[in-house]
């Protein structure tokens, strides 16, 4: 029987996914900046016993041929935000088990300093951190804003690569998991067992000891979502949980045996990546009823904020072409997941899909029996290991989901009902016997 992982993903902003749902009488993202907000979503997280929230995070804005369009601040859907990292921090104090993931860009963040951040709060959270690793699918505004020259797709994913190498060095080499004794009669810290790391990449190089100690995880469990094939070699080489889009049983399955694939590829063993797919639902008394409910929230945002949104993760202005323009004949640097989700639409098709859910999971609509249904239909045939819930009103969708569904799945003896499987988040997600990476992951060769 499956023991499913179950994450909420979240934004540190107004709206999420590509979509403009603040109207919405039920939500409360217009709060995204009070630290209330979130307070009150972690609890409803860990007392639900669920594995983690989730913060997505982007640099870039969305522009159309270079002109940032009024909807985009009309309807806030990409900016005002919040660095992830600091809300999670905010966190640490409220929370005891609930793992804090927070997305990570490889493109504009300097890795000595990064690994010096995420290293510090899985110190003080005693190992409950994670890391979605991204290339920055915006990243033709990001770079404007960061003062670099663009990037191209496939080379953000070796720069990746590169960025991995030296952050693992500095988590799992630079400091030797028993180098701090703090003994006030002896010494604080064996100078035997605290090294110096020195690495000349393609596109990084540092010296120097690592500013903080071994922290309980090493290097924090690294989440991933590429689907094109650079982020699924990536992700299979160094993922521990992998995200991928909603779709039926037979295309989230090819997802998952796709990485899998890459893991095996990579030397390591197939189920060493979990494999965990987008989730929404709208959870009503009847299915009718939640039918009516999911039309009022698709009434809640206004049509012009698709193309907008669009072309936030991809530079392509939707509404320049023709409907009937196949979507396979359109290409881009930026987020080649969200153009090759589409591959076999046209781009009216994807406007009207876009419309319904933006860059999230098309949602379920249901009641509660009929999601948990859906769930345990998608698990087993898909082979997954768990759900990255994507609210469509938060956090409303969060809650009704804990209320209603989460039992039946505790009935059904898939999802659990106390946190026990240890106290690091890669322990409770990977089933690790502690908080450090597998011998097989390619970080460990960098221990002494």
């Amino acid at each position: 029987m499956r023991n499913l992982k179950i994450g909420v993903f979240e934004n540190a902003q107004t709206n999420a996914s590509g979509t403009a749902t603040w109207r919405h009488p039920d939500s409360r993202r217009h709060l995204f900046d009070t630290l209330e907000y979130w307070r009150d979503l972690a609890a409803v997280c860990e007392d639900a016993k669920l594995d983690f929230l989730f913060l997505a995070d982007a640099w870039g804005w969305s522009e159309i041929d270079g002109t940032r369009p009024a909807i985009a601040t009309e309807e806030t859907l990409d900016l005002p935000r919040l660095d992830p990292i600091v809300v999670a921090s905010a966190l640490l104090s409220t929370t005891t088990n609930l793992g804090l993931v927070m997305t990570g860009s490889v493109l504009v963040e300097p890795p000595y300093a990064f690994a010096r951040r995420l290293a510090t709060l899985d110190q003080l959270s005693g190992g409950r951190i994670g890391w979605n690793i991204v290339t920055t699918g915006t990243a033709d505004t990001a770079v404007k804003a960061f003062g670099m020259d663009m990037v191209a797709h496939d080379d953000r994913y070796r720069m990746a690569e590169d960025f991995l190498e030296l952050v693992y060095k500095y988590w799992e080499g630079a400091w030797e998991p028993d180098a701090l004794e703090k003994d006030k009669e002896g010494r604080f810290a064996d100078p035997a067992k605290v090294h110096l790391v020195s690495h000349k990449g393609p596109f990084f190089r540092s010296e120097g000891y690592g500013n903080t100690a071994r922290s309980p995880q090493g290097t924090p469990v690294l989440f991933q979502a590429g689907a094109s094939p650079a982020g699924r070699r990536v992700g299979g080489r160094h993922g521990e949980c992998m995200f991928v889009g909603s779709g039926s049983i037979a295309q989230l399955a090819g997802h998952t045996s796709s990485i899998r694939e890459e893991a095996v590829k990579a030397g390591r063993r197939a189920d060493d990546v979990k494999v965990m797919s987008a989730f929404s639902c709208v959870i009503g008394a009847t299915t009718q009823d939640a039918e009516r409910r999911y039309q009022r929230i698709l009434d809640a945002q206004r049509p012009e904020v698709t193309v907008a949104s669009y072309a936030m993760f991809t530079g392509l202005d939707l509404s320049s072409y023709a409907p009937e323009t196949p979507m396979a004949e359109l290409s881009t640097e930026l987020s080649q997941t969200q153009v090759a989700r589409f591959a076999d639409k046209t781009v009216g098709d994807v406007l009207a899909d876009w419309h319904t859910h933006g860059v999230g999971a098309r949602p379920v609509v249901g009641t509660a029996e009929e999601i948990a249904d859906e769930i345990c239909a998608l698990a087993d045939g898909a082979d997954l290991d768990g759900f990255l819930l994507s609210p469509t009103v938060q956090p409303a969708s969060t809650t009704e989901f804990v209320e209603s569904v989460l039992p039946i799945l505790r009935e059904r003896g898939v999802f659990r009902g106390e946190y026990t499987e240890g106290e690091s988040l890669r322990e409770r997600l990977t089933g690790a016997s502690d908080g450090a990476l597998p011998d097989s992951h390619p970080a460990a060769r960098f221990r002494h």
